[in-house]
């Protein structure tokens, strides 16, 4: 795989109804329903407003028997209506149904993780080396019949991972971990090899971003070994909804799209499942955009691990760097208030504020400025600032005393000039821009020479934008699209978002910080894993979502799980503090972490008494 250079990796084509996946064809985009399966009328008109938005494939959650059975007549009556887009059954639990479902659907997703074994209890289990093998070959024998009927109906098979519902017995060999998630996978991908069944696709999911992304570099590259190409399907499993499911969606996929990964993708949002479809069809459109770029020469540092990163060692310098979280840095050029950088909602102001050539008329007690370096040498009182240099002025920086300096430095500055320079300064901290169609390669390609010479400078991420208060979804896409490989990598010491537009500063702050948190890398609010939805859920779960929000707001810090059912529940939810579980229909189990802590509460009463729990352990 090239670091530097986009390039969608080769794949095997999928026969998916009239809408193949894979190989050449374009990365399709998709939703699921929330209605159920068994209620004709409104899964009809719910999928319909899916293609309507320009999904192209729509999943139905099948349960039973009944469900899958009922899939034949919504197909038909779609068909009628004139919607030809392929419909895919998601399967949980049981074997039957995925069979039944394959005679009328396009494709048919399963759950390695309870398939064959049971649900997922956090049990230790031992195995023997034969013991395991007795348990793989009761894998097979269950799922064969499954692969003969798909070859026989034309149906797609989708091996679907997702982290919150691994089985015991693979936690139990292999833990909680992305080698315990891809072996999940390729248990059941080595039975299509071994059948020759080439209709497969993979997913694998997370609610964790950082998890999400390891597990699939993971995975290709076990694919890789094994001499296999099928194709991806993308997406973050309860993402959550509104501006942070967006952007940790983003975060994620946007970081395999970029590096040429994905056939499909799903944006999981707990929203009206149709407008998951322009968001997926924008982070898709994006980045393919970069297709056929300029070359970027760079050339990896020795020692990076594309598959096991970690966090770029460097020396810190004004609380950025080292084992610091990463910094916001926010533009200010107009002098003008700088309070207004902060958003009202969540009161998060940027660690550092860049005003150019004008410090603003108020400034703000404990806030640190950076100004142009022809500006600095001018100031009486130059406490709380700091000054910015660019590539042209590095010679002046040995003349200026600063406790902390910035120097903007593009791919394909003489690298032996600030190699010499950083070097003599760690002081500076780097701040990498580009305007190149792949910034995203340059930016890698400017830090992994960083890092070949030895260079421990932070390294701040400048990426530039220009939208309108209209498209604040589109900036937010974009710029979580840009940082997540650079992020997940492990190369990041700060983020600068500017935008040349109408879009609010505040906003454009707030979503530096989102970005951050999505990736993992620095907790400023309280983060909700909300599944989409689906009909399986088990209580009204956008009205929950939306009280469970307004009641913690203020609770930073904390991670809130909110389930519709007990599919991914406890498992997806398992690094959160709390939990909230559809339990039966109407009620909710409440869960501390990985434990049951109050079981099958009325759905009425069940937001307070989370409340009540979390307030007792404060």
């Amino acid at each position: 795989m090239d670091l530097f250079n986009y390039r969608r990796r080769a794949t095997s084509e999928v026969r998916v109804g009239g809408t193949p996946m894979g190989g050449d064809n374009p990365i399709r985009v998709q939703s699921m329903t929330t209605t159920p399966t068994t209620d004709t009328e409104a899964s009809v008109a719910q999928a319909e407003r899916i293609i309507d938005a320009g999904g192209e494939y729509v999943r139905l959650t099948t349960q039973g028997v009944r469900e899958a059975e009922n899939l034949k007549e919504i197909a038909a009556r779609l068909h009628a209506d004139g919607y030809d887009a392929p419909i895919v059954a998601d399967v949980h639990f049981n074997p039957h149904v995925a069979e039944v479902a394959a005679l009328y659907a396009d494709k048919v997703r399963i759950n390695p993780g309870n398939y064959v074994d049971p649900a997922r209890t956090f049990r230790h289990l031992e195995y023997t080396d034969e013991e395991y093998a007795d348990e793989l070959k009761k894998i097979e024998e269950r799922f064969i019949p499954l692969i003969r009927i798909c070859r026989e109906h034309h149906t797609a098979l989708r091996i679907g991972v997702n982290h919150g519902s691994l089985s015991d017995r693979i936690m139990s060999r292999y833990g909680d971990t992305p080698e315990g998630i891809v072996e999940s996978c390729m248990e059941f991908l080595r039975i299509c090899k071994r059948e020759h069944f080439d209709d497969v696709v993979i997913s694998i999911k997370a609610s964790n971003t950082v998890v999400m992304v390891r597990s699939v570099r993971l995975m290709v590259s076990r694919m890789d070994e094994e001499g296999m190409n099928y194709p991806l399907h993308l997406g973050v499993t309860e993402a959550g909804e509104g501006e942070d499911g967006r952007i940790k969606s983003a975060v994620g996929i946007g970081a395999l799209l970029a590096d040429g990964l994905g056939d499909t993708v799903r944006v999981s949002l707990s929203e009206e499942p149709e407008t998951e479809i322009p968001v997926a069809r924008h982070l898709a459109d994006y980045v393919t955009a970069r297709a056929g770029h300029t070359t970027i020469p760079g050339t990896e540092a020795p020692g990076f691990d594309w598959l096991h990163p970690e966090r770029r060692t460097t020396t810190p310098a004004g609380g950025i760097g080292g084992t610091c979280a990463p910094v916001v840095i926010a533009s200010m050029l107009d002098g003008g208030d700088p309070a207004t950088l902060t958003a009202e909602s969540d009161g998060l102001a940027p660690d550092y504020v860049y005003t150019g050539q004008l410090l603003p008329e108020r400034r703000i007690e404990n806030q640190r400025y950076i100004v142009d370096f022809n500006v600095y040498g001018t100031l009486a009182d130059k406490t709380g600032i700091y000054p910015i240099f660019p590539y042209n002025a590095m010679p002046f920086i040995p003349a200026v005393k600063a406790d902390v300096k910035f120097l903007v430095i593009p791919y394909g500055a003489d690298a032996d000039e600030y190699t010499a320079c950083l070097k003599a300064h760690p002081e500076v901290v780097v701040v990498s821009v580009s305007t190149h169609r792949n910034r995203l390669g340059e930016q890698r390609a400017l830090v992994h020479e960083l890092m070949a010479a030895g260079l421990r400078n932070p390294v701040v991420f400048c990426q530039a934008y220009r939208h309108t208060q209209q498209e604040k979804s589109d900036f937010q896409i974009e710029a979580a699209a840009d940082m997540g490989a650079l992020m997940f990598d492990g190369l990041t010491d700060g983020l600068w978002l500017m935008n040349d537009g109408t879009l609010p500063d505040a906003d454009v702050t707030a979503t530096a910080f989102g970005i951050l948190q999505a990736a993992r890398l620095r907790t400023t609010k309280t983060e909700y894993i909300s599944c989409p939805g689906c009909g399986r859920t088990l209580y009204d779960l956008r009205s929950t979502i939306a009280r469970i929000k307004e009641a913690t707001r203020g609770m930073k810090g904390l991670k809130i799980g909110i389930m519709g059912c007990i599919v991914n529940g406890p498992g997806e939810m398992a690094d959160a503090d709390y939990g909230y579980v559809g339990a039966a229909r109407g009620k909710v189990s409440l869960y501390k972490g990985k434990q049951c802590v109050e079981k099958n509460i009325p759905e009425e009463e069940a937001v307070d008494r989370l409340l009540k729990l979390i307030r007792s352990h404060k």
